[in-house]
């Protein structure tokens, strides 16, 4: 019986899975984005109502027209590897917004937030990229997805995901929040950070497609490292250090130039 259950498990697993475009790597994919989506739509617009939103500045006008721009490379290509309805579930959205957070994040269907203190950071449209790169990637790979999939599984089973999804509204927004990264679990970090790096190499070549130089990214994190103060560890971090993140950046350099290259 164990072993029928066993394989009954490992069955559900690999129908529940997708792969990431141009990494390969296969992710667990049991939350549909059918039930997702709703919840984005309601944080995302709850974020606008209660921010104080600067796109149409100056700086707000980069933020989307550099959003735009990687968001319209990243789908033809999309749609060239046969991800087209990946491609249809994006619905973009760029949005500056006021804060002394040196951050940015996007939601999954492509609702992007830009905060205002990571622009000096940024300096130029070719740091804007770097950061908008990295957090389309967030969207194409699906990563709120995979996270909340694996929330859900570890708090239920997966063969109770969809029941839980329409029957335990609160738990399922509240790992949602998690998901997206507002809230946190220290169980959840080590996911997070694999994502993170995962994000950086899918950014670095989406910014690329897009005409902007790659090159530019280490220097982007060389500069976000001076600000960064007394960051913790990076094992109660969910982000991974910027030096691990400049090595792998420039690892995967000669592969973006290839799409730099291309696109000019």
């Amino acid at each position: 019986m164990k072993k029928i259950l066993s394989f009954l498990f490992l069955g559900l697993v690999v129908y529940a899975c997708a792969k990431v475009p141009l990494t390969g790597r296969m992710q667990l994919a049991a939350v549909p984005n059918e039930e997702i989506m709703p919840l984005v739509n309601e944080q995302y617009q709850t974020f606008k109502k209660d921010s104080k939103l600067l796109s149409n500045t100056p700086d707000g006008q980069k933020v989307v027209r550099v959003g735009e721009r990687i968001s319209k490379a990243v789908e033809e290509f999309l749609v060239k590897e046969g991800y087209q309805d990946l491609v249809k579930s994006f619905k973009w959205e760029f949005n500056l917004a006021e804060s002394d957070q040196v951050n940015a994040w996007c939601m999954p269907g492509g609702k992007v937030a830009f905060y205002t203190a990571i622009m000096p950071v940024c300096q130029d449209e070719n740091g804007i990229a770097v950061v908008m790169g990295h957090e389309v990637a967030h969207a194409v790979a699906s990563h709120a997805r995979e996270r909340m999939s694996n929330g859900m599984l570890a708090n239920l089973g997966i063969s109770a995901v969809s029941v839980a999804i329409g029957q335990n509204p609160t738990l399922t927004q509240q790992i949602f929040l998690q998901s997206v990264g507002i809230g946190s679990e220290l169980g959840m970090l080590s996911f997070s950070r694999k994502h993170e790096l995962e994000a950086d190499e899918l950014g670095l070549i989406f910014m690329a497609m897009a005409g902007y130089d790659p090159r530019t990214a280490p220097a982007f994190w060389e500069r976000m490292a001076k600000v960064g103060g007394e960051a913790p560890p990076e094992f109660l971090s969910t982000h991974p250090g910027p030096d691990r993140r400049i090595e792998k950046l420039n690892a995967n350099m000669a592969k973006a130039m290839e799409y730099y290259n291309a696109a000019k």
